[in-house]
Order: C-alpha cells, then structure tokens, then sequence
C-alpha cells in the first residue's frame, strides 16, 4: 500500500468551530445529529454538512477498534539503515497488524504500535516477521500491560461547560466489564465497518455485514457494554494546531508506576500513556503546538511522575498511519486499513 510522499499544499487549519465539532463526536460518537447540533449551536443539517466536509477534507474522521484486553498490543522502534527507511515505512504501512507508523527523531527511525491475538503471535510478528525485514539493524520491543490514555480520550477541549453538559460523555468514561475474546466473523466484519467510517447507520452496518439490522444493534450495544470496542474522533493534528508529536520511554518504581500513569494520562497533553514490560515501563506521547513546548511538558511530566528517568525522547517527523488510516505528509486522513491482529 503506497505511503502518500509527493508535496501538497499546505491545507486550511481548522476553525473553533470545526473543533467544537470534533469534540462533540468525540465525547459522542454515535449521537443523533440533533444532540450534536445542540451542543454546538447550530441545526442538525448544517452539523452533517459540516462533518461530511471535514471527513472529505481528510481533517477529521471518526473510526472504532477492538479494545485491549480483546487485543495484544505491542510498541516496536527499529532501528535501519538510512536508505531502507523509505521501503520499510511503506511496507509496514501495508501490514493490517501494524495500525500505527511514526518516524522519529530517535536513533530507532520508526515508532510502530502492534495488533495480535497473544503473546505468541506478537512475538512471531516483531522477532519473526519485522526483525528479517532487509534494512532492520535492531528491534526494541515492548508489550503493553495497561493503558491508562489512548487518543479515544484525548479531547480538543473547544466546547463550554454546558455544552459539553448536552452530551452523553459514556464514550470517554472507563467501563468496569472486563471483556472477552472473540473470534467470531460477523463481529469482525462489524468492527471493519465502524473501522472505516464510525458513524455508519445501523441500515448501512446491516447491509455491510450481511446482518439483520436488530442483530446489528443487540451486538453493537454488547460490545459497548463490554468494552470490547472503542469510537475514536480523530483529526489532522498539523492543520488542527498540534503539529509536534512528542514521544518518551520513562522508567519508575513499580510501586509508582499506576499512580504516574493516570496523573501523566490526566495531562491535556498526553495522547498515549501506557505501562509497558521491556525497557522502561512507561511509554508516553503527546500532541504540542511546538517543539519548544517539549521543555514544558517534561516538567509536567517531572511533578507527575517525581523520580522517573526519562530513557528516551524523541518528535514524530511523520506519521503516514494511525490507528489503521493511512495519512499525507500534513496529517491528512486518507484511506483505512481494518486493524487485524496477527494470529
């Protein structure tokens, strides 16, 4: 699958209230039109227009994947020769288990989060798959343990208080079921869909998923229920005002490790922050408007965190995929790719 390369022009940044309406999807993925019009002060037909214009634009789009535990997820930097850097990023781009790419400013070039079923599959896909790629000179390998923040709940913050006080927020709130594994095709096909585009109609997932659209609802509400599926609002961070992606590996005591995680997730910041086994235990990312706001940051994470060693730092020169949706060289959204754990 082609990596976007070629130079475009830059492309128009969003406005409030373009982000007004990224965050009410965000707190809300799946409302009604009405509800999500309400929040933001407008009417439901100029919210759709608006929301389909920003999807078109590749400025924002809303997906849905399989949550952990259902899924093992791994974090993998190479490290590679500097003329196999192009052919790996648009190799690894391709690979449905592989859903995000990021090259750095670390001496490991590519920062990958992994898919998989288990254990065993993620170590076949890093050590048997990843590591024979021609132009790989090393492999740092780590396997997730907790997420304490993703990017389903990171929030542009653009709404009042009460308009957020409109919304249902269940979509950013931590489930307390404890999900389980699945393997069943008309679930997967569902999460393919929602992948794709995840405001899709239940008449639209129905004819989709070769299922009736009862059936439809009843496992869409279970999933949701169970946590076994996430809806993320995502958006083009250039044009969006947070062109800096900054990525750290931290180490702490075990006995501070939860406490850092959630105060660091609690950042507005932070998109990713997650306990990880390998070296380090905490892996951090976060969205910026510049590069200098790193030093801020990391004192942030400094009063978060007292006495965590930062063993890594490093900014995103690029990321031609996220969660599954292959981006141009300005954080576009192009085309998805469904998220497929390796087996």
């Amino acid at each position: 699958m082609p990596v976007p390369t070629a130079a475009q022009p830059e492309p128009a940044r969003l406005t409030g209230s373009d982000l007004a309406l990224v965050e009410a999807l965000q707190r809300d993925p799946r409302a009604p039109w009405t509800r999500i019009a309400a929040a933001v002060g407008t009417d439901a037909t100029t919210a759709a227009r608006r929301w389909d214009r920003l999807q078109a634009a590749g400025l924002a789009w809303l997906t849905a994947y399989a949550t952990a535990p259902t899924t093992t997820v791994g974090y993998v930097d190479l490290a590679c020769r500097p003329d196999a850097l192009t052919e790996l990023t648009r190799e690894l781009c391709g690979w449905p288990s592989v859903f995000s790419v990021e090259r750095t400013t670390s001496r490991f070039s590519l920062f990958l989060s992994l898919a998989a079923r288990d254990l065993d599959a993620l170590d076949e896909l890093v050590t048997g798959r990843i590591g024979a790629l021609p132009g790989v000179r090393e492999v740092r390998f780590a396997v997730a343990t907790r997420v304490y923040r993703e990017g389903s709940g990171w929030l542009v913050n653009a709404l009042a208080p009460e308009q957020r006080a409109v919304l249902d927020e269940t979509a950013v709130q931590a489930r307390l079921v404890v999900p389980q594994q699945w393997d069943d095709r008309d679930v997967r096909a569902l999460v393919e869909s929602l992948g794709e585009d995840g405001r899709r109609s239940y008449a639209e997932l129905a004819r989709d998923c070769r299922m009736s659209e009862s059936a439809v609802r009843r496992t869409l509400a279970r999933m949701l229920r169970n946590h076994e599926l996430d809806f993320r609002c995502d958006l083009a961070h250039v044009p969006a005002g947070w062109p800096v992606i900054a990525g750290y590996r931290l180490d702490l005591a075990a006995g501070d490790l939860d406490r850092a995680g959630t105060a660091i997730a609690q950042l507005p910041e932070t998109r990713l922050s997650a306990a990880v086994v390998g070296e380090g235990n905490l892996v951090v990312s976060a969205w910026l408007r510049e590069p200098a706001g790193c030093t801020g940051f990391e004192r942030r994470l400094a009063a978060a965190a007292p006495g965590a060693r930062v063993l890594d730092r490093a900014i995103t020169l690029r990321m031609p995929k996220r969660m599954g949706r292959l981006l141009s060289p300005h954080g576009l959204g192009g085309a998805h790719q469904a998220i497929i754990p390796a087996r």
